[in-house]
């Protein structure tokens, strides 16, 4: 499974090899996917290499090769329709990508009556409370199975605080409502009544620990009145 900035990078070079015959640089490259250095194209080009989606070409300047592409979208009744990918999070009812929307088309009514409309709010960010990101007028249409009981919502998430769990920057985070959340779940919380954050909870005595899932990000630490979760992380969609 590539990142977004992984599957971006891989396009840009595949077409840029096929309309220039010549690999792209790095300055190309970093300003292609908006990167700030290129050490990030290093990383880039390295992960996919390693991947097996390019391959360097031995004593040549900008010798790369794309040896294969994934498949970006799966196109159903003429729209293009995200992947839905399990999460670390508790993920109910794995769905195989692009199963929904075909089980669409083939199902009819059938398949219509197991459908729920979710809001998506917007990108989830540090000093802004899920409150001010409220706007029913932007809606998913999902499986029901994949949400199970309960009122649901929608966020971007935004950043790489929690990548070692399986979220990117990028990804459509989808929430279950709720006030409180078991020990370990990923949530998300509201501090002091004004930042938002989604991040593992953990309770330690009188205290509650927000912990990322990345080691370039610390773990905080709250008194119990200063952290109100707001939901519970119980799926994914992913776009290619």
């Amino acid at each position: 499974m590539l990142t977004k900035k992984q599957l971006e990078l891989l396009l840009f070079i595949d077409s840029h090899m096929k309309s220039h015959h010549t690999a792209p640089s790095f300055e190309e490259m970093k300003e292609a996917v908006k990167l700030r250095s290129k050490s990030g194209i290093h990383r880039l080009v390295t992960a996919l290499e390693e991947r097996g989606f390019l391959r360097r070409l031995p004593h040549r300047a900008r010798a790369l090769e794309v040896v294969k592409v994934p498949q970006q979208r799966i196109a159903v009744g003429g729209e293009d329709r995200p992947h839905l990918v399990p999460s670390s999070g508790g993920l109910r009812g794995n769905v195989i990508p692009g199963d929904f929307g075909q089980q669409q088309e083939r199902g009819g009514s059938a398949a219509r009556a197991r459908v729920v409309s979710v809001p998506l709010y917007g990108r989830i960010a540090a000093g802004v409370p899920i409150e001010a990101l409220r706007d029913e007028s932007t809606r998913l249409e999902l499986p029901s199975s994949l949400l199970g009981s309960g009122e649901h919502y929608a966020l971007e998430v935004e950043g790489d605080s929690m990548i070692n769990a399986g979220i990117f920057d990028g990804d459509t985070a989808l929430i279950q409502r709720c006030e409180t959340a078991e020990n370990g779940a990923i949530v998300v919380a509201l501090v002091d009544d004004s930042e938002v954050t989604l991040k593992r909870l953990r309770r330690k005595g009188e205290s509650i620990a927000l912990e990322p899932a990345n080691p370039a990000y610390e773990t905080r630490i709250f008194g119990p009145s200063r952290v109100r979760v707001q939901g519970r992380l119980v799926g994914l969609m992913r776009r290619y």
